[in-house]
């Protein structure tokens, strides 16, 4: 996961439609954050942004330095209380608040054979699933979210914004 945090932190900092993302952000958790190698990228390239890592205490413990793609993990019913757990921490769009989530949006970009073999292989090893557009808009209206936008700018991934009124 290190190496491919490394990956995607390169291509998204590198990504003039990133920079749009992080444009107003004061700090930002990532949850499910590994080694930190996401957050930590997003540290060195916007100082002004405080940064956490949030993480099981196995993960995180003996890490020394400053990840994404979590929720795949989960059925619905445990992601839309991880959700609600970060509705709680972040304010409103209106005060510059809002989720990021970089996940696989089935259907974003139309690379379906690759999506389709990730969601076999989320549902048979951790009772996962990779999300349409429709199933991700099911977890955040359940999670009490108002609106959301996603940027497909890292190949099977994308980056999802979702906010609060």
């Amino acid at each position: 996961m290190t190496s491919d945090s490394q990956l995607i932190a390169r291509v998204l900092l590198t990504s003039n439609e990133f920079k749009g993302v992080m444009h107003g952000v004061e700090s930002l958790v990532d949850v499910g954050g590994g080694d930190g190698t996401m957050a930590s990228s997003i540290a060195l390239a916007y100082p002004d942004v405080k940064c956490t890592v949030f993480d099981l205490p196995n993960v995180v413990e003996g890490i020394q330095r400053n990840e994404k793609w979590i929720l795949h993990n989960w059925n619905d019913e445990n992601c839309i209380k991880v959700l609600k757990q970060c509705k709680e921490a972040i304010q409103s769009r209106d005060k510059g608040g809002k989720l990021l989530i970089i996940d696989m949006v089935v259907g974003i970009p139309s690379d379906n054979l690759n999506q389709a073999l990730a969601n076999v292989h989320m549902l048979s090893i951790l009772g996962g699933k990779e999300r349409t557009e429709q199933q991700w808009k099911y977890l955040f209206i359940n999670a009490g979210f108002n609106d959301y936008k996603i940027l497909s700018i890292l190949g099977p991934r994308s980056v999802i914004e979702v906010y609060l009124a």
